[in-house]
């Protein structure tokens, strides 16, 4: 994934995999890192940013995600 701007520390390389590019080595993120980093740039907690949904609450960012902090200038 590529990000930029909104307080992304520019020509930042994050992670590694093997050498044809198919398994991470080191550095693995998931989706819900990814959307917890961009609703942190944004503003937002991702953590307090909920709905409610059939009479539970549910975060987009689910139990799983944490921002990633080493890429955030």
């Amino acid at each position: 994934m590529w990000m930029a701007g909104g307080g992304i520390k520019g020509g930042t390389t994050y992670g590694e995999t093997d050498e044809i590019g198919y398994t991470v080595v080191d550095g693995k993120l998931e989706a819900f890192d990814i959307q917890a980093t961009i609703l942190n740039q944004l503003g937002f907690d991702h953590e307090k940013f909920t709905y409610e949904f059939q009479g539970r609450p549910f975060r987009l960012t689910d139990v799983k995600g944490k921002v990633i902090q080493e890429i955030i200038a």
